[in-house]
């Protein structure tokens, strides 16, 4: 089926928004139109062997047995009605649609059952019916072809992506609620996958796949449709949780009518409800919400946290509140198989944006996952894609792309790839997504990413410049605090005296008015050392009877109070000591591999000789800096070019205002 014609299928199930108008608000229009929608999926799968459940239906129903497993066998599917009714003829008998709708449905075998109940689906039909409108609803979905041998199960994930497109857009949901385009689930399974390819054409071989945000089931289907096709024979089980509704039971419908087992479809929260918990996945991948806060489950997480550390998801750390990608990660590294022997391990691709590369400073969240990711050597490459493909949002993304069981020459190394060139703009933009990816640059990404070593260390290759390999140890750095000593003039001045009126724990020494009296005969004198200015603060003191407090509180309050920085006074001494100046330190990042010491010889020591480093604040961070390295400086034009290009300009304007002024 091409573009045209699941969009064409698409647009006639969305045409009942023109019944649904005025009854419905537009935000509410998905929630009639995706039930109905998976509705006549099922009842389409089920028609070539409806007679025969009915048959069975009829044997067995008065047999004190189980009679679901012989259902399942007749109807050929996980799923099965055993009712007569069908929408067209429920459409047909407008009096009675609402009770002839609820007991076909009611017909239908549990889990079916299920995915109808997650649409709330009873009460829109009371809903229609008090508008008059169900059995014109059910007649319109009735025409509605998606037999199997007109809609493949594929062409199906299309028609549902765009429905469930545009109600997100009817719903204003935001830029971090997003489905995968195709185009985009194809590339990331083949990053994913094509290290296997000979191990998946094994005879017998079995693989399971997760994906813990599987909206619809794309990545699902499209792994499953990878393997197979390299072994007809491959058992592949798919596994999954989502807690949009909607989708859920989109993809709970989809993975019934495939012949999969739909209890692998959790429901639900994968952070504080785990679906598959303890579960070990041969592959996982994952487009999970970009941005979105975990606050609803901040006290699951944390608890986790604190209690579990590394025996639980998240041990290595949490991210900020407001950002949960990382913990998407985290929750799948955890579901990966060991490696005992060589064999095992697992494989994990999941869908960033720019912030999980380098959020958060040294030793925060964030950081500490990135080290603990890379200093198990688990990152094997991560992809940059082009923005504008998604439907809901045109940032720019990335694939992250990683594994406990690298291949040798792949070992202490992270691929870094630039594929944001690959794209071709579409004719009509859908939503925000106004670029693809064609199959033939779906291919060169794949390519280039298996030659990637080969392709960073060869000038002479095509796309040397699109791939850069790193070891592990270049996205680490030391974050180090450069101090320099507090140097300091003495004065008295009206602006110190005030200052010492207004300190708390000068206040708190002695009588502050009887001080500043005693200090005011000094008025515009200038120290250069601490001990010239205590002796002559001592001796006004003195002469005004005032004495001088005993303790460190009040000299230090003092000291700040009437001393000015100046980069030729005396430098300030803690215990012999430079004290290091607070408005002058500075922080660096230094690459985990280089000397700390040589550095602060080489970049700073010969601009300011006096300064050191605190090694107590010293932290070490990790970031992915991906940008910067694939930054290419590109000259200003020449300044004679912009000026001859501006003369053109004017020259074309005034032309314009003379036609005017004619």
């Amino acid at each position: 089926m091409n573009t045209s014609k699941h969009t064409e299928l698409a647009n006639h199930a969305w045409s009942v928004a023109d019944l649904l108008r005025g009854d419905y608000r537009q935000s509410d229009y998905g929630k009639v139109i995706l039930p109905f929608t998976v509705l006549r999926r099922l009842e389409c799968v089920l028609a070539p062997t409806k007679d025969k459940v009915l048959e069975t239906h009829e044997k067995f129903k008065d047999k004190d047995i189980d009679v679901s497993k012989f259902l399942r066998k007749a109807s050929g599917h996980s799923f099965y009605n055993v009712s007569g009714y069908s929408l067209k003829a429920i459409a047909n008998d407008p009096a009675y649609a609402a009770k002839n709708l609820l007991a076909y449905i009611g017909a239908f075998s549990e889990n079916a059952q299920e995915v109808m109940d997650r649409y709330d689906f009873a009460a829109q039909v009371k809903r229609l019916d008090n508008a008059n409108l169900l059995y014109q609803v059910v007649g319109r979905f009735a025409d509605l072809d998606l037999r199997p041998d007109v809609v493949s199960n594929h062409q199906m994930g299309y028609i549902f992506e765009e429905l469930i497109r545009r109600f997100s857009e009817q719903s204003n949901e935001t830029a971090g609620e997003h489905f995968t385009p195709r185009e985009v689930i194809e590339l990331m399974v083949n990053l994913l996958l094509a290290p296997d390819d000979d191990a998946l054409t094994v005879p017998g071989v079995v693989r399971t796949v997760l994906d813990p945000a599987c909206g619809t089931g794309g990545m699902l289907s499209a792994a499953e449709e990878h393997i197979t096709q390299h072994n007809p024979n491959a058992t592949v089980q798919v596994f999954g949780q989502e807690l949009n509704p909607e989708s859920w039971a989109i993809c709970r419908s989809d993975m019934m009518i495939k012949g999969q087992d739909p209890e692998n479809i959790k429901f639900g929260n994968s952070f504080s409800d785990d679906g598959h918990r303890g579960g070990q996945f041969d592959y996982l991948l994952a487009n999970p919400p970009f941005g979105v806060e975990w606050k609803k489950v901040k006290d699951e997480i944390e608890r986790e946290y604190e209690a579990l550390g590394f025996s639980g998801r998240f041990g290595a750390g949490l991210p900020r509140i407001n950002d949960g990608s990382l913990l998407f990660l985290q929750h799948m590294l955890s579901k990966m198989k060991p490696v005992v022997d060589g064999k095992g391990g697992s494989r994990v691709a999941i869908v960033f944006n720019g912030s999980p590369l380098f959020s958060g400073a040294a030793e925060s969240g964030e950081s500490r996952i990135r080290q603990w990711i890379i200093e198990n050597d688990w990152l094997e490459g991560i992809v940059a894609l082009p923005d504008q493909l998604f439907y809901n949002t045109g940032i720019s993304t990335y694939f992250w792309i990683l594994t406990n069981r690298k291949s040798k020459d792949h070992q202490g190394k992270v691929i870094l790839l630039d594929a944001r060139e690959h794209f071709a703009r579409m004719r009509k933009s859908l939503g925000d997504k106004r670029k693809y990816l064609t199959n033939d640059q779906i291919a060169e990404i794949t390519r280039l990413y298996g030659q990637a070593l080969h392709a960073a260390q060869d000038p002479e290759h095509p796309q040397h410049g699109k791939v850069k390999v790193f070891d592990n140890d270049d996205f680490g750095y030391h974050r180090i605090a450069v101090e320099r000593p507090l140097k300091l003039r003495f004065e008295i001045t009206d602006e110190t005296l005030a200052q010492v009126r207004e300190s708390k724990p000068i206040q708190k020494a002695l009588d502050v008015e009887a001080f500043t009296a005693a200090l005011k005969p000094l008025l515009g004198q200038v120290w250069t050392t601490k001990r010239a200015a205590w002796d002559a603060v001592r001796s006004a003191m003195a002469e005004a009877g005032v004495l001088w407090p005993s303790g460190a509180p009040f000299q230090k309050a003092l000291r700040d109070a009437i001393g000015v920085r100046d980069p030729e006074g005396e430098a300030q001494l803690i215990k012999g000591a430079p004290e290091p100046d607070a408005d002058l330190r500075d922080f660096e990042n230094v690459p985990l591999n280089e000397d700390v010491d040589e550095y602060l010889r080489r970049e700073v020591l010969t601009h300011v000789p006096d300064a050191w480093i605190d090694d107590s604040k010293t932290k070490i961070g990790y970031e992915i800096p991906f940008t910067r390295h694939f930054y290419v400086y590109k000259p200003p034009r020449p300044l004679a070019e912009i000026d001859a290009e501006l003369k053109a300009l004017e020259a074309e304007i005034q032309s314009l205002l003379s036609e005017v002024t004619e």
